[in-house]
């Protein structure tokens, strides 16, 4: 079976249409991902970037492209990909999270969420081999 489109393929941003097929099951920002993830108790991987951003585009070529790496993100998460220039409000406090926590921040800015919205944890760029480690 092959991945032909996601959640994003009904989007208007360049940026969310730029992930729509990737193998990934990004949904956009919305109450629909959040039900989701309460309804199968799973946390919710969620993704900030947007279409000039450098490191976003590394980071969707070396690992959200990549069927395995899609797999286990969809086995594991409910996946929510955010436009930063669309949704500067959802970029803004997230941001401000990751910053008070790590120190730094930057994107494409990643977090773990609980169904509710909350931050369980956040990083930015990830290199293309922390699919391949045991986790």
């Amino acid at each position: 079976m092959s991945f032909k489109t996601n959640h994003l393929k009904d989007e208007e941003s360049p940026y969310l249409e730029q992930h729509a097929t990737n193998p990934v099951d990004w949904y956009p920002w919305g109450d629909e991902a959040f039900e989701l993830a309460r309804k199968l108790d799973k946390p919710v991987f969620l993704s900030i970037g947007y279409s000039t951003c450098h490191w976003c585009h590394v980071m969707e070529k070396e690992s959200f492209s990549k069927p395995e790496v899609g797999k286990a993100m969809n086995d594991a998460f409910v996946c929510i990909k955010v436009d930063r220039e669309e949704r500067p409000d959802v970029d803004s406090l997230y941001m401000s999270i990751a910053m008070r926590e790590r120190g730094s921040g930057g994107w494409p800015l990643n977090m773990i969420l609980t169904p509710d919205r909350k931050p369980i944890t956040s990083f930015t760029y990830l290199t293309d081999s922390f699919h391949t480690r045991e986790m």
